[in-house]
């Protein structure tokens, strides 16, 4: 049997967390001057005693990956996923277990990794790929299909540090693809390109796949996890909770985010800015039919006093994490000013007509500005009943095939036979 590519042994990553006993977590200037004055200006010596708490942001976790194999690393914010890339792209060092790769790793964790923000472009893309272990006539035999990738010809001598993030995830991107590592491990930095670019770069880490190279790749996107991955690894709490098929890795995940969101321990770990939170979401019904108006209504409270104007967002997605439909307030011209506190709201689906089975709905809070506010994954479940919205029963593979319901309609028109073409009923 051939070794594996990757093989993790009880890795264990260990922070040590610095509370401050008796007071504010941080301190200004001017509450240190004043302690010092209270105390004869024993500045440092009136500090109050610190404590120290452990935090395991990885415990025991055991894995392989076989060469070739495309694994999606899956988990809540804060599960340990980016520690875990980050000991594999030896960034850190493991507390207690080992690692064991045999192979050259290229890995984009952030937006510039790896690159020194001094140097230009082409600068970088020789030092990467020394990084790698390879030679100078391999890189620049690469070179040309890096930069073609990237799109950033024009910039190519200019220094990284004046590269807007798009421009520093394009080109981290292609080195990290094209100079060939064995093991290429990808965060869900992607999400800061574009649309179309996010598809270029799904469309080339699937060409490394079938290269016979390896891909560990983190999204929150069930989606593309189950579109690209061929297994799936699962952290909650810095432990492996599953490791195995990507249809029951997702359905996992969905059932860990359920649990998070029913105890109200999730909010605060959500991803975006924070000044606003989604403090509840709710379905009119558990259950509909597929022609009927799905309503979801919401509240949402200022968590900071800054004032933007933020708009909303909602994706409908369906049990496999397949995105349905985006329902965005901007199409609309719908804004919303929570200067005078919480509001609340809803929000209408009223087409497709969707196939029976489970939909969840992610929200998000967009600020022009800034981006995502909050995003609020899997705000709420409901489940399409199986009575088609047809007056007629079909066969099985009528409604079987397809993300939703047609809404159509069938016209037919006969002729009387006519010399030459005869119509014939049998």
């Amino acid at each position: 049997m051939p070794e594996p590519i990757i093989r993790v042994e009880n890795l264990g990553k260990r922070y040590s967390l610095c509370h401050q006993a008796g007071g504010p977590r941080y301190r200004a200037l001017r509450d240190i001057l004043s302690e010092g004055v209270t105390n004869g200006f024993g500045l440092f010596g009136a500090r109050a005693a610190a404590t120290r708490e452990e935090f395991w942001a990885l415990k025991d976790v055991s894995f392989e990956v076989n060469e070739g194999e495309v694994v999606g690393i899956i988990g809540r914010n804060g599960a340990g996923k980016s520690t875990l890339l980050k000991i594999l792209s030896r960034i850190t060092e493991p507390t207690t277990g080992r690692v064991t790769l045999n192979g050259r790793v290229a890995s984009l964790l952030e937006v510039g990794t790896g690159f020194h923000p001094e140097l230009t472009g082409r600068e970088n893309i020789y030092i990467n790929g020394s990084i790698l272990g390879m030679s100078r006539s391999e890189i620049a035999r690469k070179f040309d299909e890096i930069v073609a990738f990237a799109e950033v010809e024009k910039f190519l001598d200019t220094p990284v540090k004046r590269y807007s993030s798009g421009m520093g995830v394009r080109l981290g991107f292609a080195v990290a693809a094209h100079l060939e590592p064995e093991i290429l491990v990808v965060d869900e930095v992607l999400a800061v390109g574009d649309a179309a670019f996010q598809k270029k770069c799904l469309g080339k880490m699937g060409e490394v796949a079938r290269a016979g190279r390896t891909v560990l790749f983190v999204s929150h996107n069930m989606q593309t996890i189950g579109s690209l991955c061929q297994s799936v690894r699962l952290l909650d709490g810095g432990a492996l909770r599953y490791q195995g098929e990507v249809v029951g890795g997702i359905a996992h995940y969905y059932r860990t985010l359920d649990a998070s969101q029913r105890d109200g321990t999730d909010a605060q770990r959500r991803p975006g800015t924070g000044e606003f939170r989604f403090l509840h979401a709710a379905s009119d019904a558990s259950e509909y039919r597929p022609h009927e108006v799905k309503v979801i209504r919401f509240r949402v409270r200022p968590m900071t006093n800054s004032t933007p104007r933020v708009s909303l967002s909602a994706h409908l997605t369906d049990a496999t994490g397949g995105l349905v439909c985006q329902c965005d307030s901007r199409f609309l011209g719908v804004h919303v000013n929570l200067s005078q506190g919480e509001c609340e709201g809803a929000l209408a689906i009223t087409t497709p007509w969707l196939k029976p089975g489970e939909y969840a709905v992610d929200l998000f809070l967009v600020d022009g500005n800034v981006g995502v506010v909050d995003r609020f994954e899997r705000a709420c479940q409901f489940r399409v009943l199986p009575i088609l919205p047809y007056p007629d029963i079909g066969p099985e593979p009528g409604f079987s095939q397809g993300a939703v319901l047609g809404q159509f309609s069938w016209t037919v028109s006969t002729t009387g036979p006519t010399e030459g073409n005869r119509v014939l009923a049998e």
